[in-house]
Order: structure tokens, then C-alpha cells, then sequence
């Protein structure tokens, strides 16, 4: 039961770095990316890589990972800069689409369907994280310094300027907010420690394939964002703790064949984003507080 529960709350926190990052730009700059699983797997196959290839240790690897996810994340921000609503939207599930064709089909680096296996333990300052504790304490590591970076900057003059553009974006540009830099940056810095995220899942897994970097993967990722509460610190935590407790509890009801899980997981969360919506909009952890108060 401790090794479940471990478990369990390894993929919390890395699910919880995934959605305090999407945050970051869904939240806070006001753009709506359907591709933020894209670096979620960047980080992951780019970390892979450098451990097997490179026998690189976690801080390399993940470094590595990161780098590379700012790279492409120009990918997305460049249309960031050109159109804005529906449009970005299109636009990023379209870099969806495509990374998922490149993980499938590019088996000399990600080992296409199959994917890549016997991923080598993580390394951290010579010392080798042997069992499912170690990476937990490494993961809760990894999010409290994720959070401190994006307190950090949204509590900052970064973070004034991004609600700018994200309430108006052409009077931001009028008062002197340089628009693109600003999109650009937040961005890039959403992406790289989103592939943060994506080297703790594959040095936890030992394995990765294309089927976790989905565009199901996103999706869900947004609704732990907006049911938690978009644009405060802590609401992706609670919508990424409520999401990926649900399967568990659904299995423990009595009577409820394991078929049918995953049907009644997908009604519960359209339900529940429904009723969010109408009674909630800010979502569960926000309470309407005015703009600068994010806890």
C-alpha cells in the first residue's frame, strides 16, 4: 500500500509541474496552448537520451531537456506573436500534431512507437535514486522550485506585464510593454520547466513512448488548470491532485466493473467542468479575490 501511495503521489507532483507551467501562459499571459504535452516530452526523450547515450546524470539531463524545449518553444511562440485567440489555438495543435508524428516516426531518437526502454535510475551528485522515496523527495524538490521561479516572476513587473497583454493586449503595447518579447519569454520559460516535468517521468519510469505526450495529455493538463483555478499558484496544484485521485477512488467503489473506469472518469470530469463553469468559474481553490492576490 506505501509503494501505491508513493507512487501515486510521484505522478502528482510531476503532473502538478505540468500544470503550474501551463499556467504560466494559460493563466497569467492569457494564451490558450492545446501543445503543452509536446515539452512534456521533449524534456522526456531529450533526458533519455542524454542518460543512455551520454550516461549524463539528472541536473545534465534535465538541462538538456530544458534547453531544447525553449528551442522549440519558439516554434510556438513565433505564431504567439502574429495571432491571438481561436487562432494560437489552432496554431498549437497543429505543433501538436506534428510532434506526435516526429516521437512516432523519428525511432533513431525517441524509438518510435515502441519508444525508449531501460532508461538508466537518476543520478544526483553521484548518488544513484534506487527506489520510489528517493524520486518523490526529488519531485517535491523539482515543484517547490518550480513554483518559487513562477512566484517569482507573476508577483514581479514580468508578471504585471503579462496580465497587461493578457487584459489588453494593445493598450499593454500603447503603455510601452514590448508585446512579443514579453509572449516569447513567458513562453519559453513555461516550456523549459515544463520539461523539467518530462525528465523526472522518464528517469521515474525508466520507460517513454509517444502515448504519454498525447494530445489527450494536454487536454487533461488544461482541465487540471481551469478546474484547480487558472491564474493562481496553487489552484493547478488542487485540480491536478483532484484529476489524478479520481481513478483511484472510482476503483474502490463496490459493484463497478474496471471497464468502465475510464468511462465514468471522463463523465465525472465533463461534469465537473460544467458545473465549474456555471457555479465556479474562477475554479475550486479561487475565491474571487481581486487581481494581485494569487495565492
Amino acid at each position: 500500500m506505501l509503494a501505491y501511495l508513493t507512487n501515486l503521489a510521484v505522478l502528482i507532483s510531476i503532473n502538478a509541474i505540468l500544470a503550474v507551467t501551463l499556467n504560466f501562459v494559460l493563466g497569467y499571459a492569457g494564451i490558450f496552448s492545446m501543445a503543452h504535452a509536446v515539452f512534456f516530452g521533449v524534456g522526456a526523450y531529450t533526458a533519455a537520451a542524454v542518460a543512455i547515450q551520454l550516461g549524463g546524470g539528472f541536473l545534465l539531463a534535465t538541462g538538456a531537456g530544458m534547453a531544447v524545449a525553449a528551442l522549440i518553444s519558439l516554434a510556438l511562440a513565433l505564431p504567439a506573436l502574429r495571432v491571438r485567440g481561436e487562432y494560437f489555438v489552432a496554431a498549437s495543435l497543429g505543433l501538436q500534431m506534428l510532434a506526435i508524428t516526429v516521437f512516432s516516426e523519428w525511432k533513431a531518437f525517441t524509438g518510435g512507437i515502441g519508444g525508449i526502454t531501460n532508461i538508466p535510475p537518476a543520478r544526483l551528485f553521484g548518488l544513484e535514486l534506487a527506489t520510489p522515496l528517493h524520486y518523490l523527495v526529488l519531485t517535491l524538490l523539482c515543484l517547490a522550485a518550480v513554483l518559487a521561479i513562477l512566484r517569482l516572476l507573476a508577483r514581479g513587473s514580468f508578471g504585471r506585464s503579462l496580465k497587461a497583454i493578457r487584459d489588453n493586449e494593445t493598450a499593454a503595447a500603447t503603455y510601452g510593454k514590448n508585446v512579443a518579447v514579453v509572449k516569447t519569454i513567458a513562453v519559453a520559460v513555461s516550456s523549459s520547466l515544463a520539461a523539467v516535468g518530462g525528465s523526472l517521468y522518464a528517469f521515474y519510469m525508466s520507460f517513454v513512448n509517444v502515448e504519454s505526450f498525447t494530445l489527450d495529455t494536454s487536454v487533461l493538463l488544461i482541465a487540471m488548470v481551469i478546474i484547480g483555478g487558472i491564474a493562481t499558484l496553487t489552484g493547478p496544484i488542487v485540480g491536478t491532485v483532484l484529476i489524478l485521485l479520481l481513478p483511484a477512488a472510482l476503483s474502490y467503489l463496490p459493484g463497478l466493473p474496471s471497464t468502465e473506469i475510464g468511462s465514468i472518469q471522463q463523465i465525472v470530469y465533463g461534469g465537473a467542468m460544467v458545473l465549474l463553469m456555471i457555479f465556479r468559474p474562477g475554479g475550486v481553490w479561487s475565491l474571487r479575490q481581486h487581481e494581485g492576490n494569487e495565492r
